[in-house]
């Protein structure tokens, strides 16, 4: 049985600049790369057409052709991962176990009773920061707690930060520390029960163009103006370190994108309770939410009548991406319009964004709600109207994903806005004075 030391890829698909691979591979026993397909999140996901397993399919295929052609290959299981890391133990005398870190409530727990099996085996697990520059207590405030303002983060993220945190991993130097063996068979996403969805993912190349111009036009959904990298940031394709060092050369209002990445996954490590349906601020889940599940649905297939709203739930639902200034747009609408709970939404993301992160979707939803850190007060609400005069002025992006918007049968507006907004303010006020 030989000893070796295994890579567990999870959200860091890539073999450069990969901060656990590194050190596994520094270490003194070859390295066996393994991905787990885990049942314990597959077998919830009801679309069995989730882009997302399809997109790390295709980034599993890549890794592999790119291991073996250094005569190594990824192992790839299908299973609760206790039971894979049971199998590893018969299969491998295993030293250590090299991982990235994951900031999630279920991630952790996975972590705990992981590394509980490996200790019985006389084995240890090591973790490392990988998908931010800053986590858990490296940007804090003098007094030692945690930041709940972004601005006063990010200005101590920038102070803080040095060249040396967004050096890359020299991983390639070590490649010949891989386990030498022949080609894995890697499973098809059909033994799994998905099907494959046929669609081209954004390019992983960071489009400097669209960088430099991103401070003026990134509010347009109209143009061709966001990086589109949020899907490789979320699986690990690219490293958040390059994608910074650009980001700094090239426009401050980019890196401050990416800084809000830093500070949604500190406040969920400091504050958990935001990864399990909790308000950051307490008092927020005392607003007596309504339920109308066909508004809901109105709102979730794009049929609100609001044109702005519609495009980009249709965008959402055909592409799995929706534009950041419309994601706001819609997100207002649904908690503050229909007065609809922000979780509602923030689970209807969390199925349709290839992007979804959960420290990040939660912290865009509590804001839109005003029950996050540094959340829009509750008494700003969108006026659709307004959003479209200003960010879609000649209905390029209305024209595209709701061709029908000024046509008899497109709906009539599920709500007044000012009715709505009146609304809001009263059931607000009431739930906040308690």
């Amino acid at each position: 049985m030989p000893t070796v030391n295994i890579f567990w890829f999870r959200r860091d698909l890539r073999l450069n600049d990969n901060a656990a691979l590194y050190h596994a591979l520094k270490d003194s026993h070859p390295v066996v790369p393994v991905f787990i397909f885990d049942r314990n999140i597959l077998d919830k996901l009801e679309d069995k057409t989730d882009r997302r397993v399809a997109f790390i399919h295709a980034a599993i295929i890549e890794l592999q052709q790119e291991l073996l052609a250094i005569g190594s290959a990824i192992e790839v299981y299908y299973g609760a991962p206790l039971e894979v890391y049971r199998a590893l133990l018969s299969k491998y005398k295993i030293n250590k176990v090299f991982a990235n870190h994951d900031y999630e409530p279920y991630a952790l727990e996975r972590e705990k009773a992981i590394a509980d099996l490996l200790q019985a085996h006389g084995a240890t697990l090591h973790t490392y920061k990988d998908q931010v520059i800053f986590e858990k207590d490296e940007v804090l405030k003098d007094d030692g707690k945690p930041y709940t303002v972004f601005t006063p983060y990010s200005k101590k993220w920038k102070a803080t930060l040095k060249d040396f945190h967004l050096k890359a991993y020299p991983t390639e130097k070590y490649f010949s520390n891989f386990y030498k063996q022949p080609v894995q068979e890697i499973l098809l996403l059909q033994s799994m029960g998905f099907k494959e969805v046929g669609q081209l993912f954004p390019s992983k190349q960071l489009n400097e163009e669209i960088v430099k111009k991103y401070k003026e036009q990134r509010d347009f959904p109209g143009i061709d103006s966001t990086s589109k990298l949020g899907l490789h940031l979320r699986f690990g394709t690219v490293s958040i370190r390059a994608v910074a060092e650009k980001g700094r050369a090239l426009c401050e209002t980019y890196l401050n994108e990416l800084i809000w990445r830093d500070f949604y996954h500190m406040i969920l490590w400091h504050f958990p309770q935001v990864g399990m349906g909790k308000a950051f601020k307490p008092e927020y889940d005392t607003i007596e939410w309504r339920r109308d599940q066909g508004e809901f649905e109105k709102w979730c297939n794009g049929q609100t009548g609001y044109p702005i709203v519609d495009a980009g739930m249709r965008e959402l639902n055909a592409t799995g991406f929706m534009h950041n200034r419309v994601r706001m747009v819609v997100a207002s609408f649904l908690t503050k319009h229909l007065l609809l709970d922000w979780r509602l939404g923030e689970a209807y993301f969390a199925q349709k964004l290839l992007d979804f992160d959960l420290a990040a979707n939660n912290g865009g939803w509590q804001w839109a709600a005003g029950s996050g850190c540094d959340a829009a007060p509750y008494f700003r609400i969108f006026n659709p109207y307004l959003q479209t005069q200003k960010f879609d002025p000649q209905l390029t992006y209305i024209k595209k994903w709701v061709p029908e918007f000024q046509e008899f049968n497109y709906p009539k507006p599920i709500v007044e806005h000012e009715l709505a907004r009146n609304r809001c303010l009263e059931v607000y006020a009431m739930a906040l004075k308690k």
